[in-house]
């Protein structure tokens, strides 16, 4: 899951996050400035009888996605949220509000940036070596252990296969990215928010497609299609097309209308596979009717439950394959702990015990989603790592720090991934913790003490590029992504006069069935005091050989995928 912080409280109208407010303020209430909300229509309300709807309870339709009944909408009322969650027609409406927060290091994904220097320093050649491609390939296990190697020899991947990262941006400037990269068919849903995300680095406050001031998405971008050029580092399917779905704030949340608005285009466009690492704030879990939240709050959790159920089922049905991370919570999403997290921005969080029947971790367990666990270079899983057989689907390579414990790889960077990032993002972040540095200085050259951790790469010509370490189930899911564009490029067929793909649901089957299988471990109890986690972390594997809670149905084998016929009398 993508990183969560914030920055710099600016005033502004700007359209941000789900907080719904308002509800319960008197019908007669006084009309405030402006704001704007979000309003999700009841099932099977025309989109005329919804615009009429809004209109009544004093609300101007901005921008509408009829596709999954959901709107845009500014209003003058204080009391237009009650109004319009009093409608028959419509499910409640979220205003969308600014909030501020100082930034932080992601515990997870950046957790070798949180740790002392010393703890780290053994990074060099610490992972086990893969089979080298490009110059850094010898730092990948990830992509060793599911066989992309050799995969590639049979099917490097096809540029017809369009592969949708939905994060932060891509760096298209990197020259392992930029080979790849469909600007054509690359779009921005998620202008910045000053509030939240720093000054604007444009007029109009919508990044240029091909940038990404996150970090998170170009990470996962050169996982899945960083090209096997000859330089840096390659990716899962090194020949397929990137597509950028900027639907996250550079500051690493993820609100409704973006990521609803980018699935939509997904299935317009015909984008075969769109990878989702993240969750839809606020909420680390959505409920339709939480007894811990207030009644607006629960009007905003069925507003996103709806809107995001609608559009992964649009996307589905318009022929993408849709991938997603299964979550660092370390929890069985089948059994969810309560949630202290939530809401994660404009309120102060509180503990809301989760009800597993009426609860969703959006979108990973929406339907449709193809949810990966993480797994370390040794296999195990990953201590973060969400599991349970009630969401899980594959597991993947997404690193962990703490593996190999007993060994001189505990607690060194390369048990993560490696991967491209932005230059810009690598400037802004500090060394560690403790270290404020830059981790790269103005004049693109990486400070000798994380020597190990960043790596940099030039072409003759004066292009460079950067690449450094993150882990999670945000690094599990790209090499499934990979593999299921791999599947798509081998085995799709052409589709009408000028497409090219196949049927997800194929997908799917296919990327299960050649998964290895790899069974619980013994005990079937895990605990990680070794690696210095607590009795929270203990996780219980659940299931067979077969499918199980900690693998579902096996860690996805790229080799196998391309390597396998379909089954006889399958319809790509």
């Amino acid at each position: 899951m993508s990183k969560r912080f914030t920055a710099r409280t600016v005033a502004t109208a700007a359209v941000l996050a789900l907080t719904a407010t308002g509800l319960g303020a008197p019908a007669n209430a006084a009309p405030s400035d402006s704001r704007t909300f979000t309003v999700v229509a009841e099932d099977g309300v025309a989109t005329d009888t919804a615009v009429a709807a809004i209109r009544a309870a004093g609300g101007t339709v901005v921008s509408r996605s009829d596709e999954v009944g959901m709107f845009q909408v500014s209003s003058d009322r204080a009391d237009f949220a009650t109004r319009a969650t009093a409608a028959p027609t419509l499910i409640g409406a979220a205003e969308q509000k600014a909030i501020g927060r100082k930034p932080k290091l992601d515990r997870v994904e950046q957790e070798h940036l949180l740790a002392a220097a010393g703890a780290r320093a053994g990074a060099a050649g610490a992972a086990k070596k893969g089979a080298k491609l490009d110059p850094l390939d010898d730092k990948l296990w990830g992509l060793e252990m599911i066989r992309a190697d050799k995969a590639r020899k049979i099917e490097p991947g096809d540029r017809r296969v369009t592969v949708g990262v939905l994060d932060t941006g891509v760096d298209a400037s990197n020259p392992d990215i930029a080979p790849n990269f469909n600007w054509s068919l690359s779009r921005n849903f998620a202008p910045d928010l000053t509030d939240v995300d720093g000054p604007c680095e444009v007029q109009s406050c919508l990044d240029p497609v091909g940038t990404d001031d996150g970090g998170h998405g170009t990470h996962v971008a050169g996982t899945i299609g960083a090209a096997a050029n000859g330089f840096g580092l390659s990716g899962v399917a090194p020949n397929v097309s990137l597509v950028e779905l900027k639907g996250g704030q550079d500051s690493g949340y993820f609100f409704l209308d973006p990521v609803v608005n980018a699935l939509v285009y997904a299935g317009r466009s015909g984008i075969d596979v769109v990878n989702m690492s993240f969750y839809v704030d606020p909420w680390l879990y959505n409920c339709t009717a939480n007894p811990a939240d207030s009644p607006e709050d629960q009007a905003e959790q069925r507003a996103i439950i709806k809107a995001m159920k609608r559009a992964l089922i649009f996307a589905h049905n318009k022929g993408v394959t849709l991938v997603g991370a299964l979550g660092n919570n370390n929890e069985d999403l089948g059994a969810p702990r309560t949630d202290v997290t939530s809401p994660d921005y404009g309120a102060d969080p509180y503990d809301r015990p989760i009800d597993n029947e009426s609860c969703w971790d959006l979108p990973t367990e929406g339907p449709h989603v193809i949810g990966v666990s993480s797994v370390g270079p040794s296999g195990k899983k990953s201590d973060f790592s969400n599991y349970g057989t009630e969401q899980i689907s594959v597991a993947a390579p997404g690193g962990w720090f703490r593996d190999g414990f007993g060994t001189d790889t505990h607690r060194t960077p390369a048990n993560m991934i490696l991967s491209t990032y932005p230059l810009k993002v690598l400037q802004e972040e500090p060394i560690s913790a403790t270290i404020p540095d830059p981790r790269v200085d103005a004049d693109g050259n990486i400070d000798p003490r994380i020597a190990n951790e960043v790596f940099k790469q030039c072409k003759a010509n004066g292009e460079c590029g950067y690449y450094t370490y993150l882990q999670g189930t945000s690094m599990a899911s790209p090499h499934a992504a990979g593999v299921a564009a791999l599947i798509v490029s081998r085995h799709g067929k052409a589709q009408g006069r000028t497409g090219f793909g196949m049927s997800p649901d194929q997908v799917e089957q296919h990327l299960y069935r050649t998964a290895a299988e790899h069974a619980c471990p013994e005990p079937r109890l895990q605990q990680y005091r070794n690696e210095g986690r607590d009795e929270t972390y203990d996780a219980y594997c659940a299931g067979g050989v077969n499918f199980n809670g900690f693998y579902g149905y096996g860690i996805v084998d790229a080799y196998a995928a391309v390597k396998t016929p379909l089954k006889p009398n399958a319809r790509p």
